[in-house]
C-alpha cells in the first residue's frame, strides 16, 4: 500500500518573539556541543528552512526532529553524518524527555503492546508498505537484517556472508529441520535449503512476505507459514531468529525464550540475531515508533539474559553492530537510485520519511548507541564446549 499524497510544508516567517530566539539560541550551544552548527559550511551543518523548528525540537524531541524533516522545515547533505554528532555528543539526553515520550514510558508499562492481538499492526505498517519499495532497496534475496562486511565489498556479499555464518554457527547438516522465526521474504529458509539441504519452516506476520517467500520456495524443501510465533509446538533441529526479536517486546522475552525451548531439540542449537540496546528500556524513539517500526523495542543485554535464565546455557554473544552503518548506507544508495522508479506509488514526504529512518539508524549505529548481536544458545550446554566462529 502507498502512502497517502502529503505535500511538504512550505516555509513560514521566522517569528520575532523573545521565545523563538531563545530556543534558537539554546539549539545552537548545544549543536556546537557536536561541532554542528546551523546554516553553516560543514555537510552535517543544519540549513533551516522554518525558524519554528527550533520550538518543535525543544518541546517534542526527536520526534519534533523527524517529523520537521519531513515537513520541510529543515535539510542536512549528510544527515547520517549529523545523527553520529549529535548521538556521540549526547545531545539527545540534554534535549530532555517530551511529554509524548513520557506518554510512551508509561504506555510501555502498563500496556503489552506485542500481544498476540496486536502482532500484526508491524506487518501491515512496516513490512507490507509494497515487495517494490524493498525489492529496490535490498540485496537480489532481500535480506532485510544487517550484512556482514568482515571480507565483503558490497552489499550482495555482505548478505551471503551473513547468511552463511548463521548456517555455520548451527553446524547445519542436509536433512535438518530448522525453524526460521520472522522469516521475512524468505532469504534465509531458501539459502539454508539450496546451499546446505536443510529443511525450513519460515514463519511472518506479514502477508506481503509470505506470499513472495512461497513463491521463491516453491521447487524447495521450504514451508513459510502466516502465523504467530506463541502458536508454534512442534520439534526442530535448531531455531533461527534474524531480526524478528526487535518485534517481541519486553513483557514477551520470557514467552518467546519458552517458546523456542519447546521447539528445539536436546542437542540442537538457537541462533538469535537481533538489535541491541545499550540500556533497558520499555519503548522505542519516538519518531521511530510513530512512523517506521510501531510498537518497536530494542532489548538490552540484562533484558535478555533475564528471559534465557535459567533455562539456557549462552554458547556465544558475538557483535558487529558497527556493520550495521555500512548496510544501512547500502540500503539508502539504493533506494535513492531508485525513487523515480518508486516516485510513481511514493510521493516525497514518504521519501523524506524513508531516507530520515534509513540515515538517522545508520548515524545511532556509526555513534555505537546501537548495537547488532548474533547470540548463540543451547539447551543443555554443547558437550566439549562450542566453537565460536567468525
Amino acid at each position: 500500500m502507498a502512502p497517502s499524497k502529503l505535500r511538504l510544508r512550505q516555509s513560514e516567517h521566522p517569528a520575532s518573539s523573545d521565545a523563538h530566539h531563545l530556543a534558537r539560541d539554546k539549539i545552537q550551544s548545544l549543536l556546537q556541543l557536536a561541532g554542528i552548527s546551523l546554516d553553516g559550511q560543514q555537510p552535517w551543518d543544519l540549513q533551516v528552512h522554518d525558524a519554528r523548528l527550533y520550538e518543535r525540537v525543544l518541546s517534542q524531541g526527536t520526534l519534533g526532529l523527524g517529523e520537521a524533516y519531513m515537513d520541510g522545515w529543515w535539510d542536512c547533505q549528510c544527515l547520517d553524518q549529523f545523527v553520529f554528532r549529535a548521538l556521540r555528543a549526547g545531545l539527545r539526553e540534554r534535549v530532555g524527555v517530551s511529554a509524548y515520550e513520557a506518554w510512551l514510558a508509561l504506555r510501555g508499562v502498563v500496556a503489552n503492546l506485542q500481544s498476540k492481538a496486536r502482532a500484526s499492526i508491524v506487518g501491515e505498517h512496516h513490512y507490507d508498505l509494497g515487495n517494490q519499495l524493498y525489492r529496490c532497496m535490498l540485496d537480489s534475496h532481500m535480506t532485510y537484517t544487517c550484512g556482514y562486511w568482515r571480507t565483503a565489498e558490497d552489499l550482495e556479499h555482505a548478505q551471503q556472508d551473513k547468511l552463511d555464518l548463521v548456517c555455520r554457527k548451527l553446524d547445519l547438516q542436509a536433512g535438518q529441520r530448522v525453524l526460521d522465526i520472522g522469516c521475512g521474504w524468505g532469504s534465509f529458509a531458501e539459502f539454508a535449503a539450496r546451499r546446505y539441504g536443510a529443511e525450513v519452516v519460515g514463519i511472518t506476520i506479514s502477508q506481503e512476505q509470505a506470499e513472495l517467500a512461497q513463491r521463491r520456495c516453491a521447487d524447495l524443501p521450504v514451508e513459510i507459514r502466516l502465523a504467530d510465533y506463541r502458536t508454534l509446538d512442534e520439534s526442530f533441529d535448531h531455531v533461527v531468529s534474524l531480526g524478528m526479536f526487535e518485534h517481541v517486546g519486553w513483557k514477551n522475552y520470557r514467552t518467546y525464550m519458552q517458546v523456542v525451548r519447546r521447539c528445539l531439540s536436546d542437542h540442537g542449537l538457537f541462533l538469535l540475531h537481533t538489535i541491541g540496546s545499550n540500556q533497558s528500556g520499555v519503548h522505542g524513539d519516538p519518531w521511530m515508533d510513530k512512523y517506521i517500526f510501531p510498537n518497536g523495542d530494542l532489548p538490552s543485554i540484562a533484558q535478555i539474559g533475564k528471559a534465557i535464565e535459567p533455562d539456557w546455557v549462552m554458547e556465544d554473544w558475538h557483535n558487529f553492530g558497527a556493520d550495521y552503518d555500512r548496510t544501512l548506507m547500502a540500503w539508502h544508495a539504493n533506494f535513492e537510485q531508485h525513487w523515480e522508479q518508486l516516485a510513481v506509488d511514493y510521493d516525497l514526504r514518504f521519501q523524506r520519511m524513508w531516507r530520515y529512518y534509513l540515515l538517522s539508524c545508520a548515524g545511532a549505529f556509526r555513534a555505537r548507541k546501537n548495537q547488532l548481536w548474533q547470540i548463540v544458545l543451547s539447551k543443555h550446554g554443547v558437550h566439549g564446549g562450542y566453537r565460536s566462529l567468525r
